[in-house]
């Protein structure tokens, strides 16, 4: 009994030891703190580098003038969010209803607009995304065929105090019956909400809507469902947009300057810390940080200490000119988390270098960002230097390279940014047929790859080389007829002839698009290869179908009256094995700029360059059949088929801006020379002289929708060795070229 009271009694002493010590401890220590601070001495913590205060510490406080009262905690910015979109936790198999789109099989997914309401402001930008939905192949009028719908009423700016902000906005939408709480539907937003946090607030809740929007948080992106798109100007293009940069200064891969900023510097509010601290980096040298008080009405009110000496150096330098020489682009991050700057020094060439915590990049989804970008931490930006600096010149050089390719696949304008996004969308709702990241991450881009026609890197031409693969030994013949078969005399017998002989030839496809039925396979000659013929429909297009009957890569397309000799389609078909992605074909045309007319124009006349091969005797991959017949509008191919014309310059104008390459001219007997001819001459369609005037049209009517010309001009002709050479005939394989 006594050694149990003994036991109790020192376990009462040890608490209240114990409690002694923490709170005695505790009043100590605060009252050691107050004596040193009274003596002046300042105790500052060793840095902690995930510590946000860390960057700051090493500058003036009075430098930074952050708004503490501006700061929000991780759980205040949770549950700002979760009031805001209740449904924060959707994904496509929750919120999205798959049935609407797979009511017509593959031809499913399509868009629809809702009118815009009378009175409506419409933004520029907002307009021209509209735009670019409705003259898309994905648009319908009709909202019963919709698999996705998008508001008429303008989303893109929910700024509060922004003159394009629209009012009311869950009134409006409860009123459309197809609302449905948002389910299949797509909103776009570039700003969202206003001084001092500049939160996420859209101003109205999305319900089960698909969100695309710039400047977007981790931590409230939903993946898999939301789409992260870039911030850009009213001013960006809406087709085509320009070219990036380093097509014109490609070598060296480093430039004059490391690393440049020049924006603007945020004296309080969010924003503010890392854009105040970059004077510590910039030497005025090889990295340039410029940063300017002056903008806003009141900025000499707030203006600091180092106000005027930065505006006077931000003075010194051209934006344009830092831009086209630096080497790394500094992106910090504004009040929101995107800027005008990524899209900027993307097609700069100049390699982004992000200082925004949080930012989920544009189409993250689909885009492999570490290949083209360097991703810093706002909180080490005194690191930045020595980072860009390691960077070897072959990575620079593959960065460099990678912003050009994703520039103009993706960003360059309105058109593909709003295109990427409906696409990254339908391979959601498409698994099964979607592309992969390769297809996203290598030229052409995604856009130009229908996964429809196959998921198989191995299928398209553009890839060959990469993956180290050859196309097919055999071709298919596919013969557009548009005269009747009266006699066994006519070109087209003779035309049959030449072709089966190849011995690279699988079939030959008769598309016949005359007026008169065709005739039996009896009138036909005997051939050593399979022949089939198919009805055209009368379709100038149709000779460009995706027909299933083609089972070679290679398509060798002629017209029926093509003088070929068999020698000239062998060499033509190798040479075509060499570049499978292009047009390696006979007849040249070309096109050039009228500064008198301000209109482009097309020639036949015989110069030292082309930019045009006819597919009346041309060689190409099949899968630009698939491409002309699902990814051009349907307004060009009615316009073909309405004048019977263009359809082999519409061609040119697809492959060359598949592969940003000229067709190849290959070396042959026969010249063809095409000149309009007076009226009265025979019915031949170059002998109309309309039909020359159309071509005319056609160049500046698919130079608009292209947004752009992508037609390249060339001084490239492939001959067979010893062409011409004065060597014996006896050595040289292809001596009928030679032949007059």
């Amino acid at each position: 009994m006594q050694a149990r009271k003994k036991y109790v009694l020192l376990g009462l002493c040890a608490c209240c030891w114990l409690v002694l010590f923490y709170w005695g401890g505790g009043v100590q220590l605060r009252l050691l703190r107050l004596l040193t601070r009274q003596q002046g001495e300042v105790v500052r913590p060793w840095p902690n580098w995930t510590d946000r205060a860390f960057l700051p510490r090493y500058a003036h406080l009075d430098e930074l003038q952050t708004d503490p009262g501006t700061a929000e905690s991780p759980r205040q910015r949770r549950q700002a969010w979760s009031a805001i979109y209740k449904d924060s936790r959707c994904r496509m198999e929750t919120c999205f209803d798959f049935s609407r789109c797979r009511r017509r099989g593959r031809e499913g997914f399509r868009v629809y607009i809702y009118p815009s309401e009378k009175n409506d402001r419409v933004s520029e930008s907002y307009r021209k995304i509209l735009t670019s939905i409705g003259e898309s192949r994905y648009y319908t009028s009709d909202p019963r065929e919709a698999c996705l719908f998008v508001l008429g009423i303008d989303t893109l700016d929910r700024d509060q105090l922004s003159g394009q902000y629209v009012p009311n906005m869950d009134e409006r939408i409860r009123g459309y019956p197809l609302w449905n709480d948002g389910r299949n539907h797509l909103i776009f937003n570039l700003y969202s909400g206003t001084w001092p946090n500049y939160t996420e607030d859209l101003g109205f809740n999305i319900g089960q809507a698909i969100l695309a929007k710039a400047s977007l948080n981790t931590e409230h992106f939903r993946p898999g469902f939301d789409v992260s798109i870039p911030l850009f100007s009213k001013d960006h293009p809406q087709k085509g947009g320009e070219r990036g940069w380093l097509v014109r200064n490609t070598i060296p891969p480093r430039r004059k300057y490391l690393l440049m900023f020049k924006g603007k510097r945020y004296l309080t509010g969010i924003g503010s810390d890392t854009r105040n601290a970059l004077h510590h980096i910039h030497n005025g040298k090889d990295i340039v940080l410029l940063t300017t008080c002056r903008h806003g009405k009141d900025w000499e009110k707030h203006k600091d200490a180092r106000c005027d000496h930065d505006n006077l150096e931000y003075e010194r330098f051209d934006y344009q000119e830092l831009l086209h020489n630096s080497t790394f682009c500094l992106v910090p991050r504004g009040r929101r988390l995107g800027s005008f700057r990524f899209l900027e020094s993307l097609q700069a060439a100049c390699i982004p270098v992000l200082l925004s915590n949080g930012w989920e990049l544009p189409f993250s989804d689909v885009i492999q960002w570490n290949q083209a970008v360097i991703e810093g931490d706002e909180r080490l930006l005194l690191q930045v230097p020595s980072t860009v600096r390691a960077v070897g010149n072959e990575r620079v050089l593959a960065l460099r390279q990678r912003t050009q390719m994703l520039w103009e696949a993706y960003f360059s304008s309105v058109d593909k940014i709003v295109l990427t996004t409906l696409e990254i969308i339908k391979d959601r709702v498409f698994s099964h047929i979607s592309r992969n990241k390769y297809m996203w991450n290598s030229l052409p881009g995604g856009l130009l790859v229908l996964p429809e026609y196959s998921t198989h890197l191995a299928h398209f031409p553009f890839y060959y080389l990469g993956l180290g693969v050859s196309p097919g030994q055999e071709f298919t013949a596919v013969i557009h007829a548009v005269s009747p078969l009266v006699s066994q005399s006519q070109p087209i017998m003779k035309l049959l002839q030449v072709v089966s002989k190849s011995k690279y030839c699988s079939q030959i496809i008769i598309l016949w698009n005359s007026e008169k039925p065709p005739p039996s396979r009896s009138k036909w000659p005997p051939m050593p290869v399979p022949l089939t013929v198919t009805d055209g429909r009368r379709k100038t297009t149709s000779r460009f179908l995706p027909h299933v009957a083609i089972e070679t890569e290679a398509v060798l397309s002629l017209d029926e009256d093509t003088v070929l000799l068999t020698s000239e389609v062998n060499f033509a078909f190798l040479v075509w094995r060499s570049f499978p992605e292009r047009i390696v074909g006979y007849p040249p045309r070309s096109h050039f700029w009228d500064p008198l007319k301000h209109a482009w124009g097309y020639t036949s006349k015989w110069t030292n360059d082309y930019s045009i091969v006819l597919t009346g005797a041309a060689f190409y991959h099949r899968y630009y059949h698939y491409l002309f017949s699902h990814y051009l509008p349907q307004s060009l191919r009615t316009l073909v088929d309405r004048t019977s014309n263009c359809e082999d310059i519409l061609m040119n104008f697809l492959v060359s801006a598949v592969t940003h390459l000229p067709p190849i001219k290959v070396a042959q007997r026969k010249q063809y020379k095409e000149l309009p001819s007076p009226q009265g001459t025979k019915s031949v369609p170059w002998a109309n002289p309309e039909h020359f005037n159309q071509r005319q049209e056609c160049i500046n009517t698919f130079a608009n929708w292209f947004g752009y010309m992508p037609l390249v001009h060339s001084q490239f002709r492939l001959d067979p060795v010893l062409f011409k050479d004065q060597v014996s005939v006896l050595r040289k394989k292809y001596k009928d070229l030679e032949r007059a």
